[in-house]
């Protein structure tokens, strides 16, 4: 079959037809591609906000929940009598009644000077330490345990047993101390954490 110059002319038409459809084709998938690779670009964009924001969602619940964890450790302080200034008045009181309370034969104690535990001169927020010595008189060991156990719970501050010697007294005379079998001293740290101003 040969072509003429007619064929030609009538396939012009259909053929430039053809042509802008398949220029038209390569635009609409290149468009689609553009579009592809600019949603795609989005997502990952769109995904690292998300992961972000996430980690920050992650980091404030877990500083939330330190501020609650610190919240109760304070309200606690400050239910026990820790928090705050030193309450001696009311600490001399419950040593008078741990030994009525327990009958014991008798007692003596002495405080120290109250220092900062992180050396500094005193006016700082922070751990300080009052040091006492006691001398119990006892009828016998388990007077020892139950006056510690009850100061430990008893007392407006975090008691801190250092060291306690217990040893037999000597044979006195009459009165009420002759009931004491057992004589027990013992050094003691009275700790309080004082607060910022405003917040006793």
């Amino acid at each position: 079959m040969t072509w003429t110059s007619a064929d030609i002319r009538k396939l012009g038409l259909p053929l430039a037809v053809m042509l802008v459809l398949i220029v038209i084709a390569f635009l609409i998938g290149n468009a689609a591609q553009q579009d592809a690779h600019q949603a795609e670009h989005e997502r990952n964009t769109a995904a690292a906000a998300k992961n972000q924001i996430e980690q920050r969602l992650r980091q404030v619940r877990t500083e939330e929940t330190d501020i609650k964890e610190r919240t109760q450790i304070l309200q606690r302080l400050q239910s026990s009598g820790i928090a705050g200034e030193e309450k001696r008045l009311d600490w001399m009181e419950m040593l008078r009644d741990t030994q009525h309370d327990l009958r014991l034969p008798g007692m003596k104690y002495e405080f120290g000077a109250q220092t900062a535990l992180d050396g500094s001169d005193g006016a700082n927020v922070g751990w300080y330490g009052s040091p006492l010595k006691i001398q119990l008189r006892l009828l016998h060991e388990g007077d020892l345990l139950n006056s510690l156990n009850r100061i430990e719970k008893s007392a407006k501050a975090l008691v801190i047993i250092r060291a306690c010697k217990l040893s037999p007294l000597p044979e006195q005379g009459e009165g009420r101390t002759s009931m004491a079998l057992l004589g027990a001293e013992c050094d003691m740290q009275w700790l309080t954490v004082r607060q910022p101003s405003g917040k006793n």
